[in-house]
């Protein structure tokens, strides 16, 4: 392909033989076989720009160049993998405000926490995919809120993650990695912390697939004339999240063990909804998204 390009467009060249002071010059590309190419600029069309993306996809050279290893995993994200043996993975989304911090600079510390070189593929400047394999791990798991407070601390990086569940088959990795990277902006939307694993993030997805009639009428049935009483709703929230447990949640609410459960009572007084009882308390958890989304 390059050398066809060539006779059209003379100063084509690959970023790996581009000299760094001229690369703002180009416009840049990457090719199905993941090879980053660039044009000078002064030689392209509006018309030549057209032709050009229907079949090459344009490339931020501010993004570091994809390693053979992220070359392979962006293949089999596409659905292009062999009958190689599978090795459990998880996708990891991550986001960071513009303007933050380089990718070069992110990648060398996220690599640098994990103590290896860790495929990532980028979506943009600010979004990308880490890829995390299940052997590579130690006997401890990965913490992504350390990794949170280590750029805060090092880099004053502020950063998010979705974290998806491991998979066992490359064949689900296509489908996964799309619901991932349109899931992201909803985890975080209902989320009010910077990491968020996909199973939690399920309850999230179903609310935002009803309509609003119904989220209204989640709210009127379960949370009743407690709607507005944003004490007793972040009380209900913070004893879910404690994992329906009294002291725990007292701890985090900072109040007697008392004083939390007068106001469990009082919900159950006057719903008839015991959100110590799991089930339940899976209702109400999802009213209190359904409040969340119509609050905004």
């Amino acid at each position: 392909m390059l050398k066809d390009l060539q006779k059209i467009f003379p100063s084509i060249v690959t970023y790996a033989e581009s000299d760094a002071p001229r690369r703002n010059n180009y416009q840049w590309f990457i090719n199905e076989e993941h090879e980053v190419i660039g044009i000078e600029r002064s030689e392209l069309t509006a018309k030549d720009q057209d032709i050009l993306l229907a079949f090459l996809t344009p490339y931020h050279v501010d993004l570091p160049v994809p390693t053979a290893e992220e070359k392979r995993w962006k293949e089999r994200l596409e659905g292009n993998f062999s009958s190689e043996p599978a090795v459990p993975c998880r996708l990891v989304y991550f986001s960071i405000p513009k303007n933050q911090s380089s990718p070069h600079v992110l990648k060398e510390a996220i690599d640098a926490f994990f103590g290896r070189p860790v495929p990532i593929l980028w979506e943009n400047e600010t979004e990308g995919f880490i890829i995390e394999e299940a052997a590579g791990l130690t006997e401890e798991n990965i913490s992504y809120e350390q990794i949170i407070d280590v750029l805060m601390s090092d880099l004053y990086v502020r950063i998010s993650f979705f974290v998806g569940p491991f998979l066992q088959d490359y064949g689900k990795l296509s489908k996964h990695y799309t619901a991932m990277a349109k899931g992201a902006s909803t985890a975080f939307y209902y989320a009010d912390q910077p990491v968020v694993n996909y199973t939690d993030a399920i309850f999230y997805f179903l609310i935002e697939q009803t309509d609003v009639d119904f989220r209204d009428e989640i709210c009127s049935l379960i949370l009743q004339d407690f709607t507005e009483d944003a004490e007793l709703l972040e009380t209900l929230k913070t004893f879910i999240a404690c994992n329906l447990n009294v002291s725990v949640a007292a701890k985090e609410l900072y109040m007697h063990r008392n004083s939390l459960q007068y106001r469990l009572d009082k919900f159950m007084e006057h719903t008839g909804i015991d959100v110590r009882q799991f089930h339940q308390a899976a209702v109400v958890y999802l009213a209190l998204l359904a409040s969340l989304h119509k609050a905004n």
